[in-house]
């Protein structure tokens, strides 16, 4: 079984840390993001997610966003969490950033 609870770092040195994991579950917890960052002022930022419930699915899927701290930016990641032969958890996600845009002519570039 796969729950969240507990600290997770990606293979960029990026570490998530689940404080809360509710009976419903959501979580919150923070994030911080790796060395490979754009910028040394980015500080540990709250996440609030949710996660499929794991008493049915052994695999769940989850989503979390992160609104940075600081920094006019918000990220969201989708995933599941995957249980490894050897009783590893290893979580995969895909993710968007997105930055305020100063007009709605440079909402192009805003999402990355």
């Amino acid at each position: 079984q796969c729950l969240l609870s507990g600290s997770w770092r990606s293979d960029t040195g990026c570490q998530m840390v689940v404080s809360t994991l509710g009976n419903d579950g959501r979580f919150s917890g923070s994030y911080l993001p790796g060395p490979a960052a754009c910028c040394s002022e980015i500080l540990t930022s709250p996440l609030e997610g949710s996660q499929q419930d794991a008493g049915l699915v052994p695999q769940p899927t989850f989503s979390f966003t992160v609104h940075w701290q600081l920094q006019a930016q918000t990220t969201v990641f989708l995933g599941q969490c995957y249980v490894g032969t050897n009783g590893e958890e290893t979580l995969h996600a895909l993710w968007l950033l997105r930055e305020a845009a100063d007009s709605p002519a440079e909402d192009w570039k805003a999402t990355r």
